[in-house]
């Protein structure tokens, strides 16, 4: 539906919002932190270059709202998989799948992790976002583990993912098994 704007027509788009949003984080994915701008996001996100600044007042709200959508994301899929865990070793298994399956998924879930830690690590607005993602990570985890064990699996998701994504030889899960089984025996 278009409604008459002048003589020009201006399309009613309901979720344009959103995929600004969605369209930010593929130019993140695809360019960088450094090589996102409003013209490169309207465009990817298919909508006029004024709409960015009608939905957001400006890039750095962009940004925090595109990895704050990531990051719910992907603590989602983390509750999921911890969430079908009846009993301690089914709760471990979900965690060698987290470790091996789920984390960095695949290569634009990698770019945007780190993309997202470097801001963090210069920015405490984004690293709040980082610190809500780990607070998500760690109740997951303690319907099973108690909070201690809880914040060690936790960084042991973290280090092994960016391990097993950024090593040149692949990894034996049975290795991530058994880093699990110990921190949790």
């Amino acid at each position: 539906m278009s409604e008459a704007v002048g003589s020009r027509q201006r399309r009613y788009d309901p979720g344009r919002r959103d995929k600004i949003i969605d369209a930010c984080l593929d130019v993140v994915a695809e360019s960088g932190v450094a090589g996102v701008s409003h013209r490169k996001v309207a465009a990817a996100a298919d909508v006029p270059l004024g709409s960015m600044t009608y939905h957001f007042s400006g890039m750095d709200e962009l940004l925090r709202e595109a990895f704050t959508r990531f990051a719910l994301g992907v603590s989602d899929r983390f509750d999921q998989r911890l969430a079908t865990a009846g009993d301690l070793t089914a709760a471990r298994r979900a965690v060698v799948e987290l470790i091996t399956r789920d984390v960095f998924a695949d290569q634009r879930d990698l770019v945007l992790t780190h993309e997202l830690y470097v801001l963090a690590a210069r920015d405490p607005a984004y690293r709040a976002i980082t610190n809500a993602w780990m607070a998500r990570s760690r109740q997951a985890l303690q319907r099973h583990f108690d909070p201690l064990t809880a914040r060690l699996i936790d960084a042991l998701i973290e280090g092994l993912t960016i391990h097993r994504a950024l090593d040149t030889e692949p990894h034996d899960p049975a290795t991530v098994a058994t880093a699990v089984e110990r921190i949790t025996g």
